[in-house]
């Protein structure tokens, strides 16, 4: 059986735009694209609200810089088959003063902690990688996400040419979640559980692929 890490932010954990919970176990992307390559992969799911590709978060108590956590989890989870990363959301806050290219640079730089570490440790073959660029933000009338991500609904359109190129340059897969699904107009960037669905269901067949399944 091969293994799957996801390593994202709330559109991984789950985030329920209605509510701010989490969405149900069986509605969250990782586990739609678990149950749809029916048995021939576990997932590991490691998905934390406010999760940047590469920049810092001063404003939180938890760790956020995705560069400096998932070293932890490539050698917790290990060994590996994929690792599939959705992150920028986060870049493009206002506090961080976020553009597309620096989220690009951020995903460049997370493709070459997964090649590196596993360079470091030759026990394990390296995992493939599967880069997504998130589904576009929306327009919203919450004031708070609203002012939170100024500017993000003309930015987020722009992830996935950044991603598309450095993964091709990396080595890496590409895919692009904003074919798929749409944010909820609820806060502008979370998913409802049916496009958060839609996310793992299309992943199927390209997860199939990538691991020859």
């Amino acid at each position: 059986m091969k293994t799957i890490l996801c390593f994202g932010d709330s559109l991984t954990f789950g985030e329920d735009p209605a509510t701010g919970l989490r969405h149900a176990y069986d509605d969250r992307w990782p586990s739609a694209l678990e149950a749809g390559l029916g048995g021939k992969a576990r997932i590991i799911a490691e998905g934390l609200g406010g999760r940047t590709t590469a920049y810092e978060d001063g404003s939180s108590s938890i760790e956020r810089n995705g560069a400096r956590i998932l070293p932890v989890f490539l050698a917790s989870h290990a060994p590996l088959d994929l690792v599939i990363i959705m992150l920028g959301s986060n870049d493009l806050r206002a506090a961080l003063h976020g553009r597309p290219a620096a989220a690009g640079q951020g995903i460049r730089r997370l493709i070459r902690i997964v090649r590196g570490h596993h360079a470091e440790d030759p026990r394990y073959a390296a995992p493939q990688v599967l880069v997504m660029s998130p589904p576009h933000a929306v327009r919203s009338d919450d004031p708070i996400m609203g002012e939170n991500f100024a500017g993000a609904i003309e930015n987020s359109k722009e992830l996935a040419r950044h991603y598309r190129h450095w993964a091709g340059l990396e080595g890496a897969h590409f895919f692009d979640a904003a074919d798929v699904a749409v944010a909820s107009p609820i806060d502008g960037v979370h998913l409802d559980a049916a496009n958060t669905r839609a996310i793992g269901e299309a992943l199927v067949p390209v997860v199939t692929s990538i691991l020859e399944l």
